[in-house]
């Protein structure tokens, strides 16, 4: 039998196994690691290593992000309608995941070109990178709901994927600098290349698998796209879900760029201290997804999520106080727990939507629910930097005084650290106590 032979006769017909779910969870080391490293680095590389003019590479990056939120709801949509004897999502997956780690390798590789030369090759080899990225990790959340139907199912099978992302997330941010210093950027290109290949191929080959008597995506076809939309938005439970994800996430995207800020003007500490308080929260996550799933899997998805909201707004609040790296770094252990939280329990509330959603249209359309999704998130990024620019400007913050700040730029970093991420983290617990599913199952629709 011919690889597409096997590749379009493997279908799902019950729970997936513990190594389906292994093997599905490791597609998240790979995603991270690519995603982590581009964002730390990218601009980096090509401004201070390569020479380009600063405004030129934030204007590419503008256009990058732009690109980015569009294509994740018009992906969506189409990996809804098409269907193919490989199922829906699969084929999108096979066929993204090299154009994915070529792009991604290219953009460390640039040939000998003017600036003008090198921006063109960003902007192109970038787009590439993104339209394959989109392609790929869209549909691979698609995924999840369909391989994993219940409430018990998707919190065991998330958990594999959420610890696999953060060990890439991990490598993305401190194993990428290790790697250019001592084989060079190419060097770091090819190495990380290789590794995200290896764990895509094993994660299609052994987790990624549509299910028999899936509801068949011509049904969808009927739809328009201004249908597509009425019918996302009008879900019940989808407004307020989609309006917490983005405060929540905007939340952690504020901290993370407020933490440098904080280690060097705040603590007072070596620049270098700000990894120790990144990692706190990022290693605590790990077993604190375990935790989580525990309390979903005995509670409901609502529940579940309104405690690790919580958690996580309350904890935040400590960073006002510490005068030192290890003070802050002990808020870190309990900003970690809520971050797990949310790594966690945010898709299988969305799968639960969509489950939902099913029940209404007799249509499964997670790849239009996780695009929108993706283009509303995206927001994050836009409230995080208007937010970091007006608290920095508000309390007199000035470059090119050094250390030497003003008194007031202590309490507007402490602020911007803990107060805005609570504000944003509260308007986030309002929209999920406002999600209106309370049950641990809907029941989904079969084929």
């Amino acid at each position: 039998m011919s690889l597409t032979a096997r590749i379009r006769d493997r279908r799902l017909g019950a729970a997936p196994t513990r190594a389906q779910s292994m093997a599905f969870g490791a597609s998240g080391f790979p995603v991270q690691l690519m995603g982590q490293t581009f964002s730390a680095f990218v601009v980096y590389f090509y401004v201070a290593h390569l020479g380009v003019a600063a405004e030129w590479v934030a204007a590419a990056m503008i256009a990058h992000g732009i690109v980015n939120a569009v294509l994740n709801p018009v992906v969506g949509a189409l990996s809804d309608r098409i269907r193919t004897p490989w199922g829906r999502r699969i084929p999108w997956i096979g066929l993204g995941i090299v154009p994915l780690v070529v792009a991604f390798a290219l953009i460390w590789m640039p040939p000998e070109l003017p600036a003008g030369g090198l921006i063109a090759w960003f902007l192109i080899v970038v787009a590439v990178y993104d339209i394959a990225f989109v392609v790929v990790v869209l549909n691979i959340s698609a995924l999840f709901p369909e391989i994993f139907r219940t409430t018990e199912e998707r919190a065991r099978g998330n958990v594999p994927r959420q610890v696999f992302a953060i060990v890439g997330m991990i490598l993305g941010t401190a194993g990428a600098p290790l790697l250019y210093d001592s084989i060079g950027w190419p060097g770091m290109a090819i190495a990380l290349g290789f590794v995200c290949l290896v764990m895509f191929g094993w994660s299609f080959a052994g987790g990624m698998v549509e299910r028999r008597g899936e509801v068949a995506a011509s049904a969808s076809s009927s739809m328009t796209w201004k249908d597509q939309l009425r019918y996302t938005f009008a879900n019940r439970a989808f407004v307020p879900y989609v309006l917490g994800s983005l405060f929540v996430q905007t939340s952690i995207a504020v901290i993370l760029a407020a933490i440098p800020f904080y280690v060097r003007y705040s603590l007072h500490a070596a620049e270098g201290e700000s990894s120790i308080l990144l990692g706190v929260i990022f290693v605590v996550a790990v077993p604190a997804i375990f935790l989580w799933s525990w309390v979903v899997r005995r509670t409901s998805p609502r529940a579940a999520l309104l405690w690790a909201v919580g958690v996580f707004g309350i904890a935040v609040l400590g960073y006002l106080l510490p005068s030192g790296v290890l003070g802050a770094a002990l808020v870190g252990v309990a900003v970690g727990v809520g971050v797990g939280g949310l790594l966690q329990l945010l898709e299988v509330v969305l799968s639960q939507i969509i489950d939902d959603d099913a029940q209404r249209t007799g249509l499964r359309r997670e790849g239009v629910y996780f695009g929108v999704n993706g283009f509303v998130v995206k927001g994050s990024i836009v409230l995080q930097a208007i937010v970091a620019a007006w608290v920095l400007n508000a309390s007199g913050f000035d470059a090119a005084l050094g250390d030497s700040q003003q008194e007031a730029v202590d309490g507007g970093i402490r602020i911007m650290l803990a107060v805005v991420p609570m504000v944003f983290t509260a308007l986030g617990w309002v929209c999920f106590w406002l999600y209106p599913i309370r049950v641990r199952d809907v029941e989904p629709v079969q084929g």
